[in-house]
């Protein structure tokens, strides 16, 4: 099982960025599928953002197309998700989290490992 541990979240005022990253453990990064989610309280998980195994294809929930930016680096076993142009709503616990699919994964069912986690709070 991979292990996963997000950083990079914080305060920040609405309009403002943020740059998450998740680092993962062992030498099979490169075949797995990475995702970012956000919970935020009493909400369910929502699917946030994805990319590809293999073919670096990359997929967005709606309401953060042209504002997030979800990239992977297979040498560091690393994926990030710049977050620009925030907003209060984009305030939630983010989570990263690995698939074995071999195309982009929405839903979380299709997730195997996950990580504890990184607060993200947007302020008006």
């Amino acid at each position: 099982q991979v292990q996963l541990v997000e950083s990079g979240g914080g305060l920040v005022q609405a309009g403002g960025s943020l740059r998450l990253s998740c680092a993962a453990s062992g030498r099979t990064f490169r075949d797995y599928t990475m995702g970012w989610f956000r919970q935020a309280p009493g909400k369910e998980r929502e699917f946030v953002a994805t990319i590809v195994r293999s073919t670096g294809v990359t997929y967005y929930t709606d309401s953060v197309k042209g504002r997030f930016t979800i990239s992977r680096d297979n040498a560091k076993n690393t994926v990030y998700l710049q977050m620009n142009n925030l907003t209060p709503e984009d305030t939630a616990a983010y989570l990263c989290a690995t698939s074995r699919s071999y195309s982009f994964a929405t839903s979380a069912a299709v997730y195997d490992s996950w990580g504890q986690g990184t607060q993200v709070t947007v302020s008006s």
